[in-house]
Parts: C-alpha cells; sequence; structure tokens
C-alpha cells in the first residue's frame, strides 16, 4: 500500500504543487495520506470516490489505456503489476511466477489486490487478476469494471511481436490460446463495461471508448424508450412517463396502443468493431450486440452473459447455432431452425424468459399472453419452462392459436410443450383474432385492473410486439454477414441482399435495425405468400384489408394479413412522428386500409423490396432444390427461395433466412417430393421423411417432443373476448393462487 500511495503522491505533487507537510505525512502516515487523496480526487474524477479499474487479457494495453484514460481525467493511475506487484515483492511478475509456480502465484497475487486501498483513480488490473475471487470482489466494492475485449487471435499477434513467451497458466501441453479462452470466463464474470477493441484501434480511441461507456455506465437516463404513437419532443420526458428496457420488456405493448422503440434508436458499432467479431463465435457475438442495446442499469453485463450463455448452449443442436449454408450459385441459406422447437421463434424466446425473468419485481405474479400463427406458440411455452423453479411459480404463459389455421405437427408440438407453467388454447378462428384479441385485452385497464387487484397478478406479452422479442434477432442477420466474412466469400465492407418470409414484419425489421447498426445490407426482401398484403403494400404504398380474407397456406406462419411490427418500421422512416402513425393505424382499425405519402413511399422502397409466391410455386421449389441439391426446404424458406430467385440481380451474395425445419410440415414437404399421401400421424410421418437421408436431418427436438407426448389434451374455445377473459382468469386461478 505505501508505494501505491507514494506513486499516487508524486503525480500529484507535479501536476498539483501539493505542499511538502503532505509529502512528510503520506511518508509517515500512508492511511491518513489515502484519506486526504480520496476527498481530493473525488473533485477530480469521473467517478467522484469510485474507481475505472481495467479489466482484460495481456497484451489487451490496459497499461497505456489506464495512462491516458487518468491524463484526461487528471486522476491518479495505478498499475497493478508495476506499482504493486513488483514493488510489494521486490521482483518482476515473470521472476514471481517462476519462483512460486501457477497456483501460488495467484493466490499472492490476490492477497496484493486484497491489500490494495485507493478511490477516484484509474487501475490497471494484471491479465490474471480476475481469476481471484476474494480480491476481485474487493476491487468491485469501489470500482467500475471495464473489460478490454480485444479478439483473441490479435491478442496472440501481440504477444507473439512482444516476445512474451509466459503468462499466468501456460504450461506443456496448454496453447495459448486455450489459456486466453479461459481466462475469457473469468472476465465475463466481473465485468460492469464491455469496451469492444478491433486490431488497428490507437490507445487514445480506446481511451475514448472507455470514457464513453464510464458516462453510459452512470447515466441510464439516455436510454429511454417511446411508443410509436407519441411523438419526439425537444422536451424532456417526465420522470414518471420515462419507460427503460425493464419496463418495456414487461409491459410488451404501450398504453396508448403502439409499440416501444428506443428513443435515440440503436448504436452503430464502427467497420473495425464489426471486423474484430468475425472470429467471434454466435454467443460472444450476441453478448457484445446485447450488451450495447441493453443499459446495465436494466441487466448488469455480468448477468446478461450468462443469460446469453444459456440460452444459446445445450438447447442448440449446432455449435455454430445458427450456421450459413451455401445453396446454390450466389445464395446463402442462413439455417435457424437448430433450437428446440425447430424454427427461428427461439432465438428470441430461449433468451427472452431470462430477460424478463431479470427484469419483473419479486412481488407481483406474470401472466404472459401469445398470440401464434405455428411456430412462436412452442417457441414460448418451451422457452418459459426452462426458466428456474422459482421463476416458474410466479411467472406463467397462455398460448392461444388458430384451432385450424396450423400444420398437424405443430399443434402437436404445442400441446406437447406443455407445462406446469404453460397451457395452449385453440381458438375457431384465424390468428389476426388471436392477435387482434390480445392487444385489445392489454388496452382493457378494467380487466387488467382486475386481475392486479383481485389476484396480483399483471399481464404482459411474449409476441414479436415485445422489444425483447425482436433485439435478440438482430444479432444472427449480423452473424449471418460476419460469417460470409469468414469463409472468404466477401471482404467486410461488401453489400448482402437478405430475402425473409414475411407475415408479421419482425424478422425482417430486425435485419433493417443490422443494417442500421452497420451492417452492409443493400437491400432486405420480403417474401409473401398468397396473403400478400405487405407486398402489394411495399410497392404501392397502400396497405388494404378490404375484401381482404385469410387464405391458409402452406407456409401457416406468415398467414398474416395485419402486420404489428410494420408500425415500428414506419415510425422510424416518418422521423418518429407518433402523430401520423396513429392516423395511419386508426384509419386502418376503422376503415380498413391507409396510403402512405409520397416521400415515406420513397424511403421505405429504398430500403424495402417485395415479392409473392403461390402454393404450386412453393411446392415446386421444394421438389427442385431437393432434386439438385438433395437439400429440403420447409414451406416458407421456399416462398423465400421463390420470390430471391425473382428478385435478385446476381450482383452480390443473397442470404436467405431458412425459418423453420421442414420437419414441421412433413405433409405438405411428402406432397412436394411426390410421395404417396398417406393418412399417419405426425410422428409416422417425421420417420417416413427421415428414411430420405435428406439434408438437414430430421430435427431431433421435435422428434423426441412427439415421442414423448403423442396428440395429448387442449383447451378450445370460439373466438369471443368475453371467453378468452374467462379462460385467462380461470388460469391465473388455478395457477397462482
Amino acid at each position: 500500500m505505501f508505494h501505491v500511495f507514494q506513486y499516487q503522491l508524486l503525480r500529484l505533487i507535479t501536476q498539483n504543487s501539493l505542499s511538502s507537510m503532505c509529502l512528510k505525512l503520506m511518508l509517515s502516515r500512508p492511511v491518513a495520506f489515502a484519506q486526504i487523496g480520496k476527498s481530493w480526487f473525488s473533485n477530480h474524477s469521473l467517478l467522484g470516490n469510485k474507481n475505472i479499474i481495467l479489466m482484460g487479457p495481456p497484451g489487451a494495453g490496459k497499461t497505456t489505456i489506464g495512462r491516458i484514460v487518468g491524463q484526461k481525467l487528471d486522476c491518479p493511475v495505478i498499475d497493478i503489476d508495476d506499482d504493486v506487484l513488483e514493488t510489494t515483492w521486490n521482483m518482476s511478475v515473470s521472476e514471481k511466477l517462476q519462483n512460486v509456480g501457477y497456483e501460488e502465484f495467484l493466490e499472492e497475487e490476490g492477497k496484493a489486490l486484497l491489500n490494495l486501498s485507493a478511490s477516484g483513480s484509474v487501475i490497471s488490473l494484471s491479465g490474471s487478476n480476475p481469476m481471484h475471487a476474494a480480491g476481485m470482489q474487493h476491487m468491485k466494492k469501489n470500482g467500475i469494471v471495464v473489460y478490454l475485449d480485444v479478439p483473441t487471435t490479435v491478442i496472440m499477434s501481440r504477444l507473439k511481436s512482444m516476445a512474451v513467451d509466459r503468462i499466468v497458466g501456460l504450461s506443456a501441453g496448454t496453447s495459448l490460446k486455450d489459456i486466453l479462452q479461459f481466462r475469457k470466463l473469468f472476465y465475463k464474470r466481473w465485468h460492469d463495461i464491455r469496451v469492444f477493441c478491433g486490431e488497428h484501434v490507437a490507445a487514445e480511441v480506446v481511451a475514448e471508448k472507455v470514457l464513453d461507456a464510464v458516462k453510459r455506465y452512470q447515466d441510464s437516463e439516455l436510454e429511454t424508450f417511446i411508443s410509436t404513437r407519441s411523438s419526439r419532443s425537444g422536451k424532456s420526458m417526465e420522470e414518471g412517463s420515462r419507460k427503460y428496457f425493464s419496463d418495456v420488456v414487461i409491459q410488451g405493448l404501450a398504453p396508448d396502443g403502439g409499440l416501444f422503440v428506443p428513443e435515440r434508436r440503436l448504436p452503430k458499432f464502427t467497420a473495425g468493431e464489426w471486423q474484430g467479431l468475425i472470429e467471434a463465435t454466435y454467443v460472444e457475438r450476441a453478448e457484445v450486440i446485447l450488451e450495447r442495446c441493453i443499459h446495465p442499469a436494466d441487466i448488469p453485463a455480468f448477468k446478461l452473459a450468462e443469460i446469453t450463455g444459456t440460452a444459446y448452449g445445450e438447447n442448440f443442436s449446432c455449435s455454430k447455432v445458427a450456421p450459413v449454408r451455401h445453396l446454390a450459385g450466389n445464395q446463402f441459406l442462413l439455417e435457424l431452425f437448430h433450437g428446440p422447437t425447430a424454427s427461428f421463434k427461439d432465438f428470441a424466446l430461449q433468451l427472452m424468459p431470462h430477460l424478463f425473468a431479470s427484469c419483473i419485481p419479486r412481488s407481483c405474479n406474470y401472466l404472459i399472453l401469445v398470440a401464434t400463427s405455428g411456430d412462436t406458440g412452442s417457441a414460448v411455452l418451451d422457452g418459459f419452462s426452462r426458466l428456474h423453479d422459482a421463476d416458474k411459480q410466479r411467472i406463467a404463459v397462455m398460448n392461444f392459436f388458430p384451432e385450424d389455421g396450423i400444420s398437424p405437427i405443430q399443434k402437436s408440438q404445442m400441446i406437447g410443450c406443455q407445462k406446469e407453467n404453460a397451457w395452449s388454447v385453440g381458438v375457431k378462428s384465424d390468428f389476426d383474432f388471436c392477435q387482434t384479441a390480445i392487444k385489445q385485452i392489454f388496452t382493457n385497464s378494467d380487466f387488467t385492473g382486475f386481475l392486479t387487484v383481485e389476484y396480483g397478478t399483471a399481464l404482459s406479452a411474449a409476441n414479436s410486439i415485445n422489444w425483447a422479442r425482436l433485439l435478440p434477432q438482430i444479432v444472427y442477420h449480423a452473424s449471418a454477414y460476419l460469417d460470409l466474412v469468414h469463409q472468404g466469400i466477401i471482404p467486410f465492407g461488401s453489400p448482402v441482399d437478405i430475402c425473409i418470409p414475411t407475415g408479421n414484419f419482425g424478422n425482417i425489421l430486425a435485419a433493417f435495425y443490422a443494417k442500421m447498426m452497420g451492417i452492409p445490407i443493400r437491400k432486405c426482401i420480403c417474401a409473401s405468400n398468397e396473403n400478400n398484403v405487405l407486398t402489394d403494400f411495399i410497392r404501392t404504398g397502400v396497405y388494404d384489408l378490404r375484401g381482404r380474407k385469410l387464405i391458409p397456406t402452406f407456409s401457416s406462419a406468415i398467414d398474416i394479413l395485419k402486420s404489428s411490427n410494420l408500425e415500428r418500421y414506419l415510425h422510424l422512416i416518418a422521423n418518429e412522428d407518433g402523430q401520423l402513425v396513429t392516423q395511419l393505424f386508426n384509419q386502418l382499425e376503422n376503415q380498413g386500409h391507409f396510403q402512405l405519402r409520397k416521400d415515406l413511399l420513397e424511403k421505405l422502397q429504398q430500403d424495402l423490396v417485395a415479392g409473392w409466391c403461390s402454393e404450386e410455386d412453393c411446392l415446386a421449389a421444394i421438389h427442385s432444390v431437393y432434386s439438385t441439391t438433395g437439400y429440403i426446404l420447409d414451406t416458407h424458406t421456399a416462398v423465400a427461395k421463390v420470390v430471391a430467385d425473382r428478385l435478385q440481380d446476381r450482383t452480390c451474395p443473397i442470404i436467405i433466412s431458412s425459418t423453420a425445419h421442414y420437419s414441421k410440415f412433413a405433409p405438405a414437404i411428402m406432397r412436394a417430393l411426390r410421395i404417396a399421401e398417406i393418412n399417419q400421424n405426425p410422428l409416422s410421418q417425421l420417420h417416413l421423411l427421415s428414411s430420405y437421408s435428406a439434408l438437414p436431418p430430421i430435427h431431433w427436438g421435435l422428434l423426441e417432443t412427439l415421442k414423448k407426448t403423442g396428440n395429448g389434451d387442449h383447451q378450445v374455445c370460439a373466438a369471443d373476448m368475453s371467453v378468452l377473459m374467462h379462460h385467462i382468469e380461470t388460469l391465473i386461478q388455478n395457477h397462482f393462487m
């Protein structure tokens, strides 16, 4: 401790001409001097009495960046290696490691941290400090830990150029890469803030990033949300009306009937930051992107990393989570069906339940209401059933689906995914009724108030109207682009097109958000089936439901006429004009149509193009692709394939979102492959398809679900609001009371 304060004093004398009396006091009574220093530093540090603690692997630049940050803040800088360890041990760190060995070194290093007392300083940790739990707990009590996250390949290159041949933990039979990867587990455990550093970023730039990140950490009010039906205002929002990430996750739908969006839009990554993620795993990419979009005051960074690792770990059958596969020519498939319920919905709904459980107050029970056109229901049921037991006791799910509007396998899967806190209800209507009914229930203050007062239960939504559903989808669109770069298909910066089978507009909106955040996406191609209201809208600017009836198709998940997330996109291109958005969607609700202004249509058509696919063309595409490649597309991916063939100009790669596994649509697939129609149960259909040894194989999770559950039981109700509300109240009574 003596040497640390001596180091601090020398800086103070140099910069501030402290009197010799302070020097004498420090030399004779370092503890007393520490108290004086503590008071003085509070006036000169960004964090008052707090420390900024820089953490990261050897070679991350902690020492250099710490000095720059200290200069900018005019505060003391402490380098653990130079100013604490070597002065305490009277030998170099490498000598100490050689003398005592790996385990004893970590213990001695940790003791040195425990004896350190500092405030208002910038502290650069050693690369191995985070491996000592007690020492890090001591440091975090009075500091904000900033993780300098540098790609492993960059660190290895730097260490080689620095001729570093020995770090803590490195021994015969253990590679440097393995040690660096192992240490990441500890960095993720302790960090409050992550500053992602690319390969060729100057230390001065990284230091500015550190300061910006610390400022963001201190001020959660910078990241509020507004409704799509409220206009931006130059005046700050009143305290009671501020909505943060936690609020929007819990509430789902805004009180005025609009959808929540970030008031300051999404953060934009630099090209260097994206390039730094090229070598990263899917989980690592997700951690970096989500931490930039979710304020640590809502979910601490270490908790978010834990949640992300859980969501995209063993639940997914493919280690790459969302692999990109070459199909033919310039077309690539983004396989989004490797999760437990075989659709892209798993990417949001393996993550969202844990986000939700982290955000809600412990004093209230919550019932999640879901409307599904096919894939959402089973994904929601599965995701929320994986919560910890204590969370399942206070969070339940009710899933409404069109009883006769989904595939037999989808229905069997939803029924089979029912658990002690998750139920499915078939409704004698279509998806649009289910979705509209849920929106009306949320805005029925008498009913929601009754549930809160009578049963202590609040309602929330897990449909793509919930912001926590959209956010994880941004990750896989960004990851797909980075994978193409990693595979050498394109250099970073070259554009791609993305084609997505689209119904509720959430998936394609997430792709557009990825573009806003810096991914070089040229065009987002909207692929519709015969319910082609979106295609007509994108081509003409007229959203017209008059005289339209929903057409049941083989691609049932996009059998949608009212696309909820379109509201978020229109709010964005209308420069957050909530009054205009309100007018448009009120007109749609009351008159069945609206028309965009010419300037907005021009903006829209710069971002989006659209096409639609008939049932015959859908089946023909499945047959054609299987005949030429041995790969089976599901019906939704086939819709996107047909539209991509028609609209792509072949000047850049096109990524087609494969949103579901073909196993979920066995009757349509057998028809497309010209297999004799056999009236079999869903499990038998899957076994029949598996005999074809096609790519990809039959989905493991779906097969296991059907094996365990058979047809099972579920409730069915009429398309009547009062009946749905009765089901909701009954479930609450049975589960929470």
